[in-house]
């Protein structure tokens, strides 16, 4: 192995640099046919499925509620959940803001659903 080809990624001073709006998330590195991502977020995303792929969300900061068609899961700082590919969720963040990282396939797609009626926390 040569020296300064492998680099460790800082995975705190990847969510905070050059990430702002209400919803922004990026690419740490890719492992085989999945992908980790750190995303910030100050606001809820919308309600979706992935037909391709789980979803697992690790907090870093902050605390995320997902919201499934009949539950809310909140997580903390250290903790992490998985969502089944096919559930419909949505996240939103605990308080001003949540740091998290995900992991999901590569080729992950996203599909848009109108909101479940459910009462929400």
């Amino acid at each position: 192995m040569m020296p300064g080809k492998h680099v460790p990624v800082n995975m705190l001073v990847m969510a905070l640099e050059n990430l702002t709006g209400d919803y922004t998330n990026k690419v740490l590195t890719r492992v085989n046919d999945h992908v980790i991502r750190v995303s910030v977020m100050t606001k809820e995303f919308y309600w979706h499925y992935h037909p391709n792929s789980d979803e697992t969300f690790q907090v870093l900061e902050g605390g995320i509620r997902i919201d499934l068609e009949d539950e809310t899961i909140e997580l903390q700082p250290g903790q992490l959940f998985t969502v089944p590919k096919n559930a419909v969720h949505r996240t939103r963040p605990v308080g001003d803001r949540s740091v998290n990282i995900t992991f999901e396939r590569q080729d992950m797609e996203t599909i848009k659903v109108r909101q479940p009626e459910r009462s929400i926390i």
